[in-house]
């Protein structure tokens, strides 16, 4: 876990997060209301004294107590970014960005010439300050990092040190075949942090707790993208994805402190999107009342190469309409009553496909996302609005050949399975069976 400025971006959390290492990128210098005293250290190691004011602080807030004292060193910049590089280009991170990558490039959530690992280590060199490195249990800053952003920079990762000593970061950051449930466990973690920075702050802190005031301090975080020229460039799917673990993530705590005691938080984390989006899928009186997503498994292909396989989730469905469909009150209608989901790229000879399968609540909620889904994949391919029968509950778009797209060939279908509707969706190159992946041979559990 790292935090870099100023923006609220990690690369671990969703949707890139949840696939390897936390490289985290934070808004500081945006939420500076005031000025910055200066600190003289004293005790030992370096900012000693924004230590010991921070850490009685976030114990106070998290109503946890260190159990063995936090540890801080500095690092040159040039340390602190080699290791944050390594995160990117290690083999297991290039195969996940490699695939996420083709996923992204197949919905039409990022434009076929982007290097999403490149665009990465642009977004770290633009903007890094320090991390903390769940590994070694100690919090680095990079020397020469702005004095008005140590003390916000130093009591975010010393809340990541905290955490780590009550749940096992490292074990989350590990668990990548459920990206839903992994990004959102980071969402608490990182929006935990970030909330008790704010709580910690002295101007921050009386914000937060005004009426109206969390509001202000996210459009402050939204705001703040404009002077950074990297990531404002981004995709919108990139950029919503990265800020998601944070201000998601802090909306979810400020809900929970104010219905139950924050420190039972990490003992109690969500384990999907839809949980922290809707307090009616994790406020229940019975813990066994609470929505819990579904499992799915899709088939080997017929043909062709798995190049990653991985869940959306409730809140990345919601990027996937909205980047076409360009109207949020429809994107989160479409995604709600999502009950849980799997998707793949496949490389193939002729290009990649992207398979998702995904259970809803109802038939209606199936039927209703089937539909914008439609046009979505209709607006991302430029096709002209086409005329279904009411109730129809197979649909194939077939995609001539585009100023930025081969041909290609999209089935999206209704089904029953174990009990429950499931929509089938398949955007392969043209002339690929449309049974690269069956749908019969889904399975759907617990």
């Amino acid at each position: 876990m790292s935090t870099l400025m100023p923006h609220a971006l990690s690369l671990v959390a969703r949707p890139l997060a949840a696939r390897h290492r936390s490289v985290a990128l934070l808004l500081l210098g945006a939420l500076s209301l005031g000025g910055c005293r200066e600190t003289r250290p004293k005790g030992e190691g370096p900012y000693a004294e924004l230590v010991a004011d921070a850490v009685p602080k976030i114990e106070r807030e998290l109503g946890l107590t260190f159990k063995t004292p936090p540890k801080l060193e500095t690092r040159s910049h040039d340390a602190v970014a080699k290791f944050v590089m390594k995160q990117l280009t290690s083999e297991r991170a290039k195969k996940q960005l490699e695939g996420q990558q083709s996923v992204y490039r197949v919905l039409g959530l990022a434009p076929d010439t982007l290097d999403l690992g490149a665009l990465l280590q642009r977004l770290l060199e633009e903007q890094i300050i320090g991390y903390y490195d769940p590994a070694t249990k100690v919090l680095y800053v990079a020397e020469g990092a702005s004095k008005a952003l140590l003390p916000q920079t130093v009591t975010h990762e010393l809340v990541h040190a905290l955490q780590d000593q009550y749940v096992k970061i490292d074990s989350i950051q590990a668990a990548g075949d459920d990206a839903d449930r992994q990004g959102s466990a980071q969402a608490i973690l990182e929006g935990q942090a970030l909330f008790t920075q704010l709580l910690a702050d002295p101007n921050s802190g009386p914000m937060l707790k005004m009426p109206g005031g969390w509001d202000r301090i996210r459009d402050v975080i939204r705001d703040g993208q404009t002077g950074m020229p990297v990531f404002a460039s981004a995709p919108r799917a990139v950029r919503e994805g990265l800020l998601f673990p944070y201000l998601g993530g802090a909306d979810f705590v400020r809900r929970f402190v104010e219905k139950r005691p924050i420190k039972e938080l990490l003992t109690d984390l969500p384990i999907s999107s839809r949980q922290i989006l809707n307090d009616d899928a994790y406020f229940t009186a019975d813990k066994s009342l609470r929505n819990v997503p579904l499992t799915v498994t899709l088939p080997a292909p017929s043909a062709g190469t798995v190049i990653v396989s991985n869940t959306f989730g409730e809140f990345e469905t919601r990027l996937v309409l909205v980047q076409h469909l360009k109207d949020e009150q429809l994107a989160r209608r479409g995604a709600s009553g999502i009950h849980g989901d799997r998707y793949a790229a496949i490389r193939l000879p002729q290009g990649d496909a992207v398979a998702w399968a995904s259970v809803w609540d109802t038939p209606v909620d199936a039927a209703d996302f089937m539909d914008l889904l439609a046009d979505a994949i209709r607006l991302r391919y430029e096709l002209a609005k086409s005329k279904e029968p009411l109730g129809v509950t197979t649909r194939r778009l077939d995609v001539p050949v585009g100023k930025h797209h081969a041909a290609r060939t999209v089935t999206l279908s209704v089904q029953q399975r174990a009990g429950h509707p499931v929509v089938f969706f398949l955007d392969t190159p043209a002339g690929v069976s449309t049974t690269l992946i069956d749908p019969a041979k889904l399975v759907i559990g617990r």
